[in-house]
């Protein structure tokens, strides 16, 4: 599977460098019916809860954009390091943020994706850029690293 997962991977990596709230009723071509979804905001399983997770984010943000700069690709796993760009509806509406992080996808036979995992540290790459709990969160890590 190494050439095809290789192949569904650079399908993928296309697919989320471009998704666009028209292109999220596509994503049943990309994951299993039953396909588990984990980061650190949600945990759900099958095609529509999926998708709600990225209509979600198209409803909640500016502009999100996942620019994949990185990728490993070992039998039907792959892990993908991403930034994720985006503008906040409310607080700093100018400011483009980054949050830097990775997913874990394990691939089927044909290509889809069975589970995805994403891995990045909101209180470090989100919390902290909340004006209020941004400040909080900045002394918490203080006072943890004394």
């Amino acid at each position: 599977m190494s050439t095809g997962a290789r192949a569904a991977v650079d399908r993928i990596c296309a697919y989320f460098e471009s998704i666009s709230p028209q292109s999220v009723s596509d994503i049943g071509g990309f994951y299993t019916p039953d396909a588990r979804f984990k980061d650190p905001f949600n945990e759900v399983q099958g095609i529509t809860a999926i998708t709600h997770v990225f209509s979600h984010m198209f409803e909640s943000l500016h502009e999100p954009r996942f620019v994949v700069t990185s990728r490993i690709v070992d039998g039907a796993q792959c892990f993908l390091v991403w930034e994720f760009r985006f503008r906040f509806k409310r607080l700093d509406t100018t400011t483009e943020q980054v949050v830097r992080g990775g997913s874990h996808l394990v691939l089927t036979q044909d290509g889809r994706i069975r589970d995805h995992r994403d891995y990045w540290d909101a209180a470090e790459e989100l919390y902290e850029k909340l004006p209020m709990v941004g400040s909080f969160m900045r002394w918490l890590k203080r006072r943890a690293n004394r």
